[in-house]
């Protein structure tokens, strides 16, 4: 389990493998949805779309947090924003955001409230999240069914090729040594 550290660290190790799953570690909330992002939501998961998306909470102190995520190739990563600035560097895969293309070594900063979506690549994509707080939300703004329908679409289409998908980088965490069995 990632340690709770007290606010006054000056000096601290961590480990991918005491890494723990970002959803447990209660430091996103969820800003509430509308009726389509909820019915979106649920299709795309009820799809499969959850086998499509890794994300480890690798450290946090107050103030500062350190997330890895792994997007598999196909993920329907809706437009969103958070309540604080963030941080993202690409340590294995590609990415598109908006006309740009983006791989391991490239990188992106996005300030509080600020939309953004990105596409993984061919390969899926690796990111470090680097955030100014361990406490912050996400807010969803996919307020479109045609989104939801076509993110539903993608899941059911790359489902099956999900799990021989493994993490560009070859990175495990958690106490499991499989990188297909942590996603």
């Amino acid at each position: 389990m990632t340690a709770k550290l007290p606010p006054n660290t000056r000096f601290a190790i961590f480990s991918a493998q005491s890494a723990t799953d970002f959803e447990e570690s209660g430091l996103m909330s969820t800003v509430p949805l509308t009726e389509t992002e909820i019915a979106g939501s649920v299709a795309a998961i009820d799809a499969g779309a959850m086998a499509g998306a890794s994300t480890r909470l690798l450290f946090e102190l107050p103030g500062l947090s350190l997330a890895h995520a792994w997007f598999k190739s196909g993920f329907p990563l809706p437009r969103h924003s958070h309540n604080v600035d963030c941080l993202y560097y690409i340590i294995a895969g590609s990415l598109r955001l908006g006309t740009e293309e983006l791989g391991a070594g490239d990188g992106f900063f996005v300030g509080a409230d600020v939309p953004y979506a990105y596409v993984p690549g061919d390969d899926g994509v690796e990111v470090l999240e680097f955030r100014t707080s361990n406490s912050f939300d996400i807010n969803l703004l996919a307020s479109n069914a045609a989104f939801w329908a076509k993110a539903v679409e993608g899941v059911k289409a790359k489902q099956a090729d999900w799990p021989a998908e493994s993490p560009p980088s070859g990175l495990t965490f958690g106490r499991n040594s499989n990188p297909a069995a942590n996603a």
